[in-house]
């Protein structure tokens, strides 16, 4: 369940931050509101996930994903410019969000 309330919680936050480019800087009353309510909604699903995940483990799964999703919107859908240094550092922050998990089962 914990895990279930991450994933929302990551869309939300994902519908919630392409909003927030809609709303051309809150002057858009509709995209406004959606991104007040989709991070309301996020913020209270981490809530949620945090119960039983690692606060650590959960929000850097939730702004890594958060940021790696919201990213390839603005490729693909703001076309927005996409380069190898941008992918790179987006992989090593997977790459950390990796190694924050691995720790917390390691124990290392």
């Amino acid at each position: 369940m914990a895990w279930a309330c991450l994933v929302l919680a990551i869309l939300f936050e994902v519908c919630g931050t392409t909003a927030m480019k809609l709303s051309d800087g809150l002057h858009k009353p509709g995209p406004s509101v959606v991104v007040f309510a989709c991070y309301g909604v996020s913020i209270a699903l981490l809530t949620v996930a945090v119960r039983s995940i690692d606060i650590g483990i959960a929000y850097a799964i939730w702004s890594a994903l958060g940021m790696t999703l919201i990213t390839a919107i603005g490729i693909l859908w703001f076309a927005e410019p996409a380069s190898a240094w941008k992918i790179g550092c987006i992989a090593l922050i997977g790459i950390g969000v990796v190694g924050l998990h691995l720790e917390s089962r390691l124990g290392a």
